[in-house]
């Protein structure tokens, strides 16, 4: 079940909003995910408000170039990206370590081979 939650970035530069459903999050072995540490849950674009900070965000685009990376240019903390499923819907990419209050180790992580794609 969705819930509305917190986050930012590191420096407190840049804060945002989401509804998210953390049952389970995608733990990814892909060079760009697994150096990150990332836990990345997905929602539609429309359930994502950046609240503060946007002229702080850079952006960064790698592989395919279809996912905006997006990163803080102060703390360099990457908290979010921005992308499409197979259907064309806009959805966001969170990492569920920059929302506040999450208890990490009570996430289930359900890993993907990223690395063999």
């Amino acid at each position: 079940m969705a819930e509305r939650y917190e986050g930012g970035y590191h420096c407190g530069a840049v804060r945002f909003t989401c509804e998210a459903d953390l049952s389970t999050v995608l733990e990814c072995n892909c060079s760009h995910c697994s150096k990150k540490g990332f836990l990345l849950v997905f929602v539609p674009k429309t359930h994502f408000e950046l609240t503060s900070g946007a002229d702080k965000v850079t952006e960064y685009r790698f592989h395919t170039h279809k996912i905006a990376h997006h990163f803080c240019s102060v703390c360099g903390v990457q908290p979010h990206g921005f992308g499409q499923m197979p259907d064309g819907t806009e959805t966001a990419a969170i990492n569920a370590r920059c929302l506040d209050g999450v208890d990490l180790t009570a996430l289930n992580r359900v890993l993907y081979d990223g690395a063999s794609v």
